[in-house]
């Protein structure tokens, strides 16, 4: 499958909620809003910690709720800690929400930086690259075998057929996160894609680019097929000093990192955000996330007149 040329951008979802309990209706509202002003597609972040500043939404649920009330927007997950995940429950629900949504499931997955949540999840942080590769191998195998026998080191089955299968054949676009050179490595040899995560800089992002271009040239895979995308934290504001500091509140709230804000976000008028989208999309990018974390229906409505109209010219 060719990659489209043309640059696209999706929108995160409404996932955070302090406020309960949740008005599904005002949700509802949000994502049928998003699809309307033409995103490509709606992403849901994995929520594997015990934040209480967060208070978001699991992303795989988020998502089947986006399917029953969207026609057209993909749907995406940036990224699924799938070592954290049974992987027969994952492939179950994966493959029922690519069914239910006709087939608008971009997988996102990732192995993730931190091991503090393991020991919560009654798992050890020792050989988790193992234990993610054997989960991707058994998910991919359930979703495109019918007698699919497996004996791993985590997990064993035998004559195993998982049904419904995705709707998506083989199995819906897997893309991978991470910014280690392993990780980048496993991103071409597995995968169908590669998203650089929103903790990431522009900078990082176009180094992370070239070793998954060089490993694609190393593999003769053709970089037409595979994916590029990046996500983005940004606030549009013609007062810049009012948008950085709001970034730097939220980035502090949720990360307990305000700085982090002034390496990875961007911010400014509509005019100065296309200008530093542009370089992620100079850089590889053909989809790009947006990623505002306030006053999300407004920024919505600007990143969609103002924005990404220049970006996809």
């Amino acid at each position: 499958m060719a990659v489209e040329k043309k640059v696209l951008c999706g929108i995160i979802a409404p996932q955070v909620h302090r406020q309960l309990p949740i008005d599904g209706a005002a949700l509802e509202a949000d994502l049928r809003r998003a699809e309307e002003l033409g995103f490509h597609s709606v992403w849901a972040t994995e929520q594997s910690g015990f934040n209480a500043e967060s208070s978001a939404l699991e992303g795989v649920t988020l998502l089947s709720f986006a399917a029953g009330v969207t026609k057209r927007m993909r749907l995406g997950t940036a990224v699924l800690l799938i070592a954290l995940r049974n992987p027969v429950h994952l492939a179950k629900a994966l493959a029922s929400l690519d069914q239910l949504s006709r087939g608008r499931l971009i997988v996102g997955i990732g192995l993730g930086a931190g091991t503090d949540v393991y020991g919560a999840y009654g798992l050890s942080p020792e050989r988790r690259v193992a234990r993610f590769n054997e989960a991707l191998t058994y998910i991919q195998g359930l979703w495109t075998e019918e007698h699919f026998t497996l004996e791993g080191q985590f997990w064993q089955a035998k004559n195993a057929n998982l049904l419904p299968k995705p709707f998506q054949k083989p199995h819906p676009p897997i893309w991978f996160g991470g910014s280690a050179p392993a990780a980048l490595k496993r991103a071409v040899r597995r995968g169908n894609g590669y998203i650089g995560a929103g903790s990431s800089s522009t900078a990082d992002f176009r180094s992370h680019v070239q070793l998954v271009r060089a490993e694609l040239e190393a593999a003769k895979r053709d970089p037409g097929t595979f994916f590029i995308a990046k996500r983005v934290f940004l606030a549009v504001d013609r007062d810049r000093e009012r948008a950085h500091r709001r970034l730097r509140e939220w980035f502090g709230g949720y990360y307990g990192r305000p700085d982090q804000a002034d390496q990875v976000a961007v911010w400014g008028s509509p005019e100065e955000v296309v200008e530093q989208l542009q370089k992620v999309v100079s850089y590889g990018a053909r989809l790009i996330v947006l990623s505002p974390v306030f006053d999300r229906s407004e920024q919505m409505e600007i990143l969609a007149s103002e924005v990404v109209p220049h970006l996809a010219s």
